[in-house]
């Protein structure tokens, strides 16, 4: 089966945080790394592992932005990391702040 995406995905290495709820309603924080971006989302190594679903929220290491996202995926663990797939749930701007292949270049 072809997988189709919405947007291109750009491999990269942005620093990001990731604040999440923890169960008594008080936020925790850890750094986590986006390896792979799209518009739509991004593939999300870190080091402990959301419930499938959730919504956590991400702060962009270098801009400082923070958004909201949900899980979409869940994949193994590698070197004390695991890799999340997560989709932006309001994806107005280009929070990763890079150009994507499928942009158009103005002439």
């Amino acid at each position: 089966m072809l997988e189709r995406r919405r947007s291109s995905r750009v491999q990269t290495s942005i620093p990001v945080t990731i604040v999440r709820s923890e169960s008594n309603d008080q936020p925790s924080a850890a750094a986590a790394e986006a390896v792979s971006v799209s518009r739509c989302g991004a593939l999300i190594r870190l080091p402990f592992l959301p419930e499938l679903g959730s919504r956590i929220k991400i702060q962009h290491g270098l801009s400082q932005e923070v958004r909201d996202f949900r899980v979409i995926s869940l994949r193994g663990q590698q070197e004390g990391f695991f890799n999340l797939g997560v989709e932006i749930l309001y994806p107005n701007r280009n929070f990763w702040g890079i150009q994507f292949p499928d942009e158009r270049h103005p002439r």
